[in-house]
């Protein structure tokens, strides 16, 4: 049975994983065996666990004790359940909670790039993402519209940080990812030199007068293809550019000459993705 302490100290160190830790203490890079995330509102909660993440902490608003709270404490077993009213959750954390509850979680292995593309076709290569709005909208869409897995470079920011995990509706758990080494050196060389050892074209999705239509028939006939994407604002390395077999870019209206990368990388996942079973939306 779990066990449930409502809060009446902050400064508690079994309050440490909610309240204190950084990102980057969370994650242990140096340690990832260690590692913890924290996954925020029911409906992520439940996703991570479906897939195998293993429950450490929850935190929840009282009123949650019972109704859809009572729920995740039955999945999560026999670990402890700290509560308190809204506004002193909010005061412990510094953010009112969605849903009103979070769940400390263990870190899941981090695969290698080669095993989670065995089998794959469509791939996703994040070259330098550094906010995590834009990697949960991307995780998302790329989940949605038909990709195999998402690669990231070694200068990404974490998928497993909270708000991309949230906002990523839990899909971070649903699409296999891994990352193309882990020093800043490995990436463009190294990663592209992996990417097509594993038979894959690649597209940089970039302005240039010579890219092709993203509705190029060539793109989509290609057996393995990974579609690159840029960092926030400056794009793709021109190194980056050089090395991939195509430039891509999204034909505009009205003078807009590009669209931010979340928003660029749905229309590139859906031109390009696969077709997956399911109602259409």
């Amino acid at each position: 049975m779990a066990r449930i302490t409502e809060i009446t100290e902050f400064h508690q160190p079994e309050l440490d994983l909610f309240a204190r830790l950084t990102e980057n203490q969370l994650r242990s890079r140096l340690e990832p065996e260690k590692g913890i995330f924290i996954a925020e509102s029911p409906k992520v909660i439940r996703t991570a666990l479906e897939a195998g993440c293993q429950p450490v902490a929850l935190l929840m608003e009282k009123r949650h004790l019972e109704g859809q709270g009572a729920e995740l404490i039955r999945l999560c077993g026999e670990i402890p359940v700290y509560t308190g009213e809204r506004q002193v959750l909010a005061g412990l954390t510094g953010y009112a909670l969605t849903r009103g509850i979070l769940c400390a979680m263990r870190r899941p292995r981090t695969p290698e790039a080669e095993e989670v593309c065995r089998g794959a076709r469509r791939v996703a290569v994040l070259e330098n993402l550094v906010d995590s709005t834009n990697m949960g909208a991307i995780f998302r869409s790329a989940a949605a519209l038909g990709m195999d897995a998402v690669l990231l470079t070694p200068s990404c920011s974490d998928p497993l940080n909270r708000r991309a995990v949230r906002v990523s509706m839990g899909t971070v758990f649903q699409i296999p990812w891994a990352r193309l080494g882990e020093e800043p050196s490995s990436w463009p060389q190294e990663g592209m030199a992996r990417l097509k050892e594993m038979g894959f074209r690649t597209m940089a999705m970039a302005l240039s007068s010579q890219a092709l239509d993203l509705r190029d028939p060539r793109l989509a006939s290609e057996k393995k293809l990974a579609i690159v994407l840029g960092t926030e604002g400056d794009g793709l390395a021109r190194s980056t550019i050089a090395d991939c077999d195509y430039t891509v870019c999204i034909p505009m209206a009205h003078g807009v000459d590009s669209l931010n990368v979340a928003a660029a990388s749905a229309v590139a996942f859906w031109q390009l993705g696969q077709p997956k079973p399911g109602p259409a939306i």
